[in-house]
């Protein structure tokens, strides 16, 4: 009876920083879910109808080459996005800039439920889903930075990539519940009511997970920033300046350090749902199953990472990441064009799960390159910079290496952005991870 209660007592004391932080950790992981909900809906409805609806062209291909270089729209925007709300993140404090970063990611997404399509508007239709997809990415590009720092800065010692795993947790969560909607609307509605009307459904309901998120966010009091001893960091008048002057080398090495779990990520959905449903047959329904299934894989990734990132260090984690992230890549071709669904099923489950493993700790390992004052503008340039190398052209570069070579040669783009994550993890220190008071 004592070693059961001393087991449980262990545990309570296990558990008790989640319990004190459960208001910020949930505010942190629900506004990512709803940020990442908003921009994976797009990235499905780009795979499934996008390029017929707005984008006229001679052929099928040409048509979804097209709905990817929209997709890739918001990358560009992201680090415009990391800049402008960095600086305020900085200077103003993380609360007041989340919420402003919300509620501009979900303005976009709600609008392009209501836009009309090349048919009825001709090429004003493509302009104006550019435009909104432009403010989609702005938003998500001061989303993560603050969603990061709200986590890690609230931890205590020592539990710093378990509260960051929180963020990144909401990147499946706002998959599951993207493709779990696309999947229902697949098994409820006809073919031509898809096509018609039925993929609006999920960029207009955004607008109820957004208030959901503005809400709980707003039920937040504000976090600050802290130097190395413990007092409020004074912001700079222009953190960008301070960032790049004295802080460049680790802005790179942070950048690099995010290009894998991007690429993997969106070739591993996005690219591998078009080119499911299109070049293999097979159907909507079945496939998004099967990535449902798989994201659960990454959620666990994140998990096990986080944990082990505590234990360990960040930089050892994502090494050891990207290294499994290579061979996912060399298994891509075999896999992915094996002709079955459970291969292609268990494939997805390994790239989605080693996604995790490199994407859970950088939460915890960013913001600990740079100092208090421009912690938020350096952590958010890093990863959304990262972005547009990893994964902005992905899908639309895999379509063009699909139709040139096969799919032997996406795989290597997958293997070549590991190589690129490797690179700028070796150049930091294994005492790079700042030890900053929070």
């Amino acid at each position: 009876m004592n070693a059961r209660t001393d087991a449980e007592s262990r545990q309570a004391r296990g558990l008790e920083p989640y319990r004190r932080n459960a208001r910020v950790l949930g505010a942190s992981l629900v506004g990512t879910a709803v940020e990442f909900y908003d921009f994976y809906i797009y990235a499905t409805a780009t795979a499934l109808v996008f390029g017929p609806l707005f984008f006229p062209a001679d052929s099928a291909s040409a048509q979804q080459l097209a709905a990817y270089a929209s997709f890739a729209i918001a990358f560009l925007a992201r680090p415009i996005g990391a800049t402008f709300f960095g600086h305020f993140g900085d200077r103003v404090g993380r609360k007041s800039t989340l919420v402003a970063s919300l509620m501009l990611m979900g303005g976009a997404t709600v609008a392009i439920g209501f836009l009309p399509t090349y048919a009825s508007l001709g090429w004003y239709a493509p302009l104006l889903l550019c435009v909104l997809r432009f403010g989609q990415g702005l938003g998500l590009g001061g989303e993560w930075g603050g969603a990061a720092l709200l986590a890690v800065e609230s931890a205590p010692p020592g539990w710093r990539a378990r509260f960051g795993m929180f963020p990144q947790l909401g990147a499946p969560l706002g998959f599951l519940a993207a493709n779990g909607l696309f999947l229902i609307l697949s098994g409820l509605l006809s073919e031509a009511q898809f096509v018609a009307w039925g993929w609006r459904l999920p960029f207009l309901l955004s607008s109820v997970l957004v208030g959901l998120g503005l809400w709980i966010r707003f039920k937040l009091s504000d976090s600050h920033a802290l130097d190395a001893t413990g007092h409020i960091a004074p912001p700079k008048a222009i953190p960008l300046f301070e960032l790049f002057k004295g802080h460049l080398r680790q802005t790179v090495a942070g950048t690099f350090a995010v290009v894998a779990c991007f690429a993997i990520y969106y070739l591993t959905t996005a690219f591998a749902l078009g080119y499911g449903t299109g070049e293999l047959g097979y159907d909507r329904q079945d496939f998004l199953g099967v990535q449902l299934f798989a994201i659960l894989f990454m959620a666990l990734g994140i998990v096990v990472a986080g944990y082990a990132a505590d234990r360990w260090s960040s930089r050892s984690v994502l090494l050891t990441g990207s290294l499994c992230a290579i061979g996912v890549g060399v298994m891509m071709g075999p896999m992915l064009g094996a002709g079955s669904l459970a291969v292609i099923a268990l494939f997805l489950a390994m790239g989605l799960f080693t996604m995790g493993l490199v994407y859970g700790p950088l939460a915890a390992l960013l913001p600990q390159l740079f100092p208090a004052r421009v912690r938020y503008t350096g952590s958010s340039i890093a990863f959304n910079v990262g972005g547009i190398l990893g994964g902005g052209f992905a899908p639309a570069v895999a379509q063009g290496l699909v139709d040139q070579g096969g799919l032997a040669f996406v795989g290597l783009y997958i293997s070549g952005a590991a190589v690129l994550t490797l690179v700028g993890l070796l150049s930091l220190s294994r005492n790079t991870e700042r030890d900053f008071t929070v």
